[in-house]
């Protein structure tokens, strides 16, 4: 590779992993679990703070379950800072995530967190993926609502029908 090459090859793999991280979000709440599997590597690990520490498959598997139930999730990536060392990288990415779920007594609860993933990515298969994640909560905010408007359906999200492009298929 001459020295011109690099400099956009390093550019095209910081692209390439921005979308993956958009795909998680995508994937998380959406609820689409098949999309979730494919961005970790064979042995990716995730690290949810305390309420996840384990293999990647297994962390998609957890979030099945919790998710159940949830009413809306929403999550808005903000900075990502990247460095590319050939077919491996690492990266911080600012994120808030806002959730609406059930409290356990017959009313709902919302959850709006400030957090800060601390990724490692590797090329596998010619795509970049997360190798591991660790997530630092850095904001949480927990309180109980009422009176919910309908909610939107992160599986039948009109997403899927109204974009037709790969990136908005289900995984």
């Amino acid at each position: 590779m001459s020295l011109d090459e690099r400099p956009i090859r390093t550019l095209l793999a910081k692209e390439e992993i921005r979308e993956l991280a958009l795909l998680y979000c995508r994937g998380v709440d959406r609820k689409d679990y098949n999309l979730l599997r494919t961005l970790y590597t064979r042995d990716g690990t995730d690290t949810h703070g305390r309420h996840f520490d384990g293999p990647a498959g297994e962390y998609v598997d957890f979030l099945a379950g919790a998710l159940t139930t949830a009413r809306i999730g929403a999550h808005y990536l903000c900075n990502h800072l990247i460095e590319v060392d050939g077919e491996t990288a690492q990266g911080e990415v600012y994120a808030l995530g806002f959730h609406q779920m059930p409290d356990g007594n017959g009313g709902m609860r919302e959850e709006f967190v400030g957090v800060r993933y601390l990724d490692h990515y590797r090329r596998e298969d010619g795509r970049w993926r997360f190798a591991s994640r660790e997530v630092m909560f850095d904001l949480e905010h927990d309180r109980p609502i009422a009176g919910l408007p309908p909610a939107p359906d992160g599986v039948e999200d009109p997403s899927y029908r109204v974009l037709s492009g790969r990136l908005f298929s289900r995984g």
